[in-house]
């Protein structure tokens, strides 16, 4: 069985751990209707992407 020869020290730990971290969601304003919505997604909202209406919104 495998077995550290070594205590990994606190800063080595840390390196490790720190791509771990969860980081928040983006959101970007939108051009035409000046609400939030995620970057490189549709807007729900309205429909549209990059200037394209992409489906109807129901009513």
């Amino acid at each position: 069985m495998a077995v550290p020869k070594r205590k990994t020290s606190p800063m080595k730990r840390g390196f490790r751990r720190s791509h771990d971290a969860l980081s928040a969601p983006t959101y970007v304003e939108d051009k035409d209707s000046g609400e939030l919505r995620r970057p490189h997604h549709v807007d729900l909202k309205s429909g549209m992407y990059r200037g394209r209406q992409v489906f109807e919104v129901k009513k």
